[in-house]
């Protein structure tokens, strides 16, 4: 079967919307779709500063899930756009704690890719008598080395050297050994058109490296693209709010979860030595590897594994 299209389970609409109202001045939409009465599982999306579109609602078989999708503070359809004051790790982790609460939900599994498995890790280990299951793609697991390997000269130019110019050559050239410093000080500085000119380099980056070189990088600017550099970099400078290898640290209480660690092999941007890792210290995991696989969620094989992990657990929580 490989046809992308038919991996999915079929398009779904909400059945509910919530406007949640955080910490001053952050809002959030969140939407359930699915079986009000199913298994609670809430998707929690990359970046920091991407968004949940409307195809991530089918990986869940509607029959046995209430899914619940939000976008995190300052992206997608969050309120305000961009905005970074109050806008941290602890914040999110404390919203999603709201959600659950809000939503009356005892417990729920947590579905996360990239930054969203990063989120989901670090959730667990602060209430892990809140979940049920983790099921994670494309583990970042928030290290200074993690953050290193995408914006500091690493191994990356070996695959990239051009596209790498391309995001260092207008920086000064004292900034091109470190190109994130300089690059905070643009998307969030008053220079309108520095930050324009930032987020459409920092897209094009993040794209090539993502996609294994597949994207097109933007040719014009975008509101959105400021909006998402400007997030992840702030969360980048500062080191996702995190201390040094603090999921790895901490991996103790999550020892009776069940999870499933979904990974594509040719991930460029999570190196595939973060997942091992952390499936090395999580003894109740299971570890998939996906040879034909990199970062992102629209490979075929990647789709496979993820409705494969979000049927069997269906079937161990539900059934």
């Amino acid at each position: 079967m490989d046809d992308v299209e038919t991996l999915l389970f079929p398009e779904i609409s909400p059945y509910a919307i919530h406007d949640i109202s955080t910490t001053a001045p952050h809002r959030l939409r969140v939407e359930e779709s699915g079986n009000a009465q199913g298994i609670p599982i809430v998707f929690l999306h990359g970046g920091p500063g991407s968004h949940c579109k409307a195809y991530h609602r089918c990986f869940f078989n509607p029959l046995y899930y209430r899914i619940i999708l939000f976008d995190q503070r300052g992206s997608g359809t969050a309120q305000p756009q961009g905005e970074l004051r109050h806008n941290n790790t602890s914040e999110l982790i404390q919203d999603l704690e709201k959600i659950r609460e809000y939503l009356g939900i005892s417990q729920w599994v947590l579905f996360g890719g990239s930054w969203g498995s990063t989120l989901a890790l670090l959730y667990a280990q602060d209430y892990p008598h809140r979940v049920l299951g983790l099921i994670l793609r494309g583990i970042f697991l928030a290290r200074q080395q993690d953050i290193d390997w995408v914006y500091r000269p690493t191994a990356l130019l070996e695959f990239f050297p051009q596209q790498w110019q391309d995001f260092t050559a207008w920086l000064p050239k004292a900034a091109r050994q470190d190109p994130l410093p300089y690059y905070y000080h643009c998307l969030t500085g008053d220079d309108i058109a520095l930050a324009q000119q930032a987020a459409l380099q920092w897209s094009a980056w993040g794209a090539c490296v993502v996609s294994f070189g597949t994207f097109l990088p933007p040719n014009e600017f975008e509101p959105e693209l400021l909006m998402a550099a400007k997030i992840e970099s702030h969360y980048m400078m500062n080191r996702c709010f995190l201390q040094e290898n603090q999921i790895l640290r901490n991996m103790e209480s999550l020892q009776s979860i069940p999870s499933m660690i979904i990974h594509g092999q040719q991930d460029l941007i999570c190196p595939l030595n973060g997942a091992w890792q952390l499936h090395q210290s999580w003894k109740n995991s299971t570890f998939h590897c996906l040879p034909n696989s990199g970062h992102l969620a629209h490979y075929p094989e990647m789709q496979r594994a993820l409705i494969t992990a979000t049927e069997t657990m269906a079937q161990q929580l539900f059934l």
